[in-house]
C-alpha cells in the first residue's frame, strides 16, 4: 500500500522564528478558519530550528495555546532538499528570512521549481532584480508567482502612488510625486534590525548590482509630460508639510519604477491566468487611469536632530561597509553605528505597539495638460497631496500587508498572472489589496488639491 501523499498547506510560513516571522505568525492566525469566508483553512510554520519555531508559534498564540493543527516544519536555506519538500508542500510560502541576500534566493528558487507561489518582506535591489533575472522564465513555466517587497516595503507606497496617480482626472496630467516618510512613537522608536543589516549588505555588494543591471536589457521608460523636476538639496527645510526632509535611497523608489515599466509594455496590466470577463475589464480600467510620473522618496521629521542621526548612520556604513572588518563592526554594534536607532535585541512588544507612520504623497503637474504644453508652460501648475497611515512599519504593518497579499493569492488566484516574478504593484495593483489593508489598519486619504502659483 503506497504511503498518504503528505498534506499541502494554503501558506507555510518561512524564516517563522525570525524578529518579524513570529508577528507574521501572530498576524495570520487571526485569518486561520477564522470564518467561511476565510480562504486560510490550512497553515505550516517552518525555519531552520523547530525548537525555536514553537516558541515563536507559542508567543504568537499566546494567551491561548498554540493550536494543534498548524505544524512544525524544518527547512533551511543551505539545504535545498528540505526547500524543495517545503515548497512541494505550499500552495503560498512566506518567505521572511533575511537578509534575503544571503537566505531569499534559495527560497524562491524552490518555489520556482515546485510552482507554488512565493511573496517575502525583502526591501533589497539586487535580491530582487537577480530574482528576476534568474528566476523569471522558470517561474512562468511552472506557474509559480514570485513577489518581493510585500511589507513596509514596498506595498504602502506602490499602493499610495496609484491611490494618489488615479486623483488626476484629464485633462489634469501628473508630473512628479514626493513620498515623505514620517515615524512617530510615544516611546523610543527601534528600527528593524533586518532593515539595517540589508542596508549594510547592500551598500558593501553595490557594485555586483551595478553589474547585473548593465548585464540586462534596459527596459522601456514610461511617457511622463513635460521636463523631470530639480533634483534639489539633500536636506530640505522647506516643503508643503512643513517639516525637515532628507532623501532616501529607499527600495521603493526601484520597485516602482519596475511597476511603472511593467505598464509600461503592458497598458492593460498582467493578463489573468483565467480571469472572470468582469476582472478583465476592471484590470483594463484601472490601468487605464493611472499616470506614470517621476518618483522619490524622503524621510520627514520635525527636528533637525533626527535627520542628522540618519546622516551619520548612513556615512558609517559608507565608509565602513566595504572592508570585512568594517562589516563585522557596524553588524557587531548596530545600536553605536545607527545612533541609537537600531538595536539586535529589536524593539519591545510596547515599542512597537507605540509607533505608528504616516506616508505623503506630494504631487505635481499640470491642470489642463494640452493647454500647458501648447502654451509652452515648463512649470506645473497644479498640487495633489495624499497620505497613508498605519501602525509601526516592521513588525505590525509588515505582517499586515504580507498576510493580506496571502489572502489575495488564495482567494484571486484565476485572476492573476499565471507564474512569474513581479512587483507588488503589477500583480496586486487591481485587486482588492487596498480595501483589505483598509479594514485592517491602514488608511488612504486626499488632503488636498490646489492651484500652485
Amino acid at each position: 500500500m503506497a504511503p498518504p501523499e503528505p498534506e499541502v498547506f494554503d501558506v507555510v510560513i518561512f524564516g517563522a522564528s525570525g524578529f518579524t516571522g513570529k508577528y507574521v505568525i501572530r498576524e495570520a492566525l487571526k485569518f486561520l478558519n477564522s470564518s467561511s469566508t476565510s480562504p486560510l483553512r490550512s497553515l505550516a510554520v517552518a525555519g531552520r530550528s523547530r525548537d525555536r519555531v514553537a516558541a515563536a508559534l507559542r508567543w504568537a498564540a499566546a494567551p491561548a495555546p498554540p493550536p494543534e493543527d498548524v505544524p512544525i516544519l524544518a527547512a533551511d536555506t543551505s539545504d535545498p532538499a528540505s526547500l524543495a519538500a517545503l515548497a512541494a508542500r505550499a500552495r503560498v510560502v512566506l518567505s521572511c528570512a533575511g537578509p534575503f541576500r544571503l537566505h531569499g534566493h534559495a527560497v524562491a528558487a524552490a518555489c520556482a521549481a515546485a510552482g507554488a507561489d512565493c511573496i517575502d518582506i525583502s526591501g533589497e535591489p539586487e535580491f530582487m532584480e537577480r530574482v528576476e533575472a534568474e528566476l523569471h522564465e522558470p517561474a512562468a513555466r511552472t506557474g509559480s508567482l514570485i513577489v518581493s517587497a510585500c511589507g513596509f516595503d514596498s506595498v504602502p507606497a506602490e499602493l499610495g502612488f496609484l491611490f494618489h496617480s488615479r486623483q488626476w482626472e484629464p485633462p489634469s496630467a501628473l508630473v512628479s510625486v514626493e513620498a515623505y516618510v514620517y515615524l512617530q512613537s510615544t516611546k523610543r522608536i527601534v528600527g528593524n534590525i533586518g532593515t539595517y543589516e540589508s542596508a549594510v549588505l547592500g551598500v558593501a555588494n553595490a557594485a555586483q548590482l551595478q553589474a547585473l543591471r548593465r548585464s540586462r536589457p534596459r527596459r522601456p521608460r514610461p511617457n511622463i509630460p513635460g521636463p523631470p523636476p530639480p533634483k534639489g538639496s539633500l536636506i530640505e527645510g522647506q516643503n508643503p508639510l512643513g517639516m525637515w526632509a532628507m532623501k532616501l535611497p529607499s527600495a521603493d523608489t526601484v520597485v516602482l519604477k519596475r511597476t511603472l515599466s511593467t505598464l509600461t509594455e503592458h497598458p492593460e496590466g498582467l493578463p489573468g491566468a483565467e480571469e472572470t470577463p468582469e476582472y478583465a475589464e476592471h484590470r483594463k480600467k484601472f490601468w487605464s487611469s493611472v499616470k506614470p510620473a517621476h518618483f522619490g522618496v524622503k524621510i520627514a521629521s520635525r527636528s533637525l536632530m533626527m535627520l542628522v542621526r540618519f546622516i551619520f548612520t548612513g556615512i558609517f556604513i559608507g565608509l565602513l561597509a566595504n572592508f570585512s572588518f568594517g562589516r563585522s563592526l557596524l553588524l557587531k554594534y548596530p545600536e553605536f553605528f545607527s545612533t541609537g536607532m537600531f538595536r539586535r535585541a529589536g524593539p519591545t512588544e510596547e515599542e512597537v505597539k507605540s509607533a505608528s507612520f504616516k506616508m505623503w504623497f506630494v504631487g505635481h503637474g499640470y491642470s489642463n495638460v494640452d493647454s500647458s504644453l501648447e502654451l509652452g508652460r515648463s512649470k506645473p501648475d497644479k498640487e495633489v497631496i495624499t497620505k497613508v497611515s498605519g501602525p509601526e512599519i516592521g513588525y505590525i504593518t509588515t505582517p499586515i500587508v504580507l498576510v493580506q497579499c496571502a489572502l489575495v493569492l488564495l482567494s484571486q488566484r484565476a485572476n492573476l498572472p499565471k507564474g512569474g516574478v513581479y512587483t507588488p504593484g503589477a500583480v496586486f495593483g487591481p485587486t482588492d489589496l487596498r480595501q483589505r489593508l483598509q479594514e485592517n489598519g491602514l488608511s488612504f486619504e486626499v488632503n488636498a488639491t490646489r492651484a500652485m502659483r
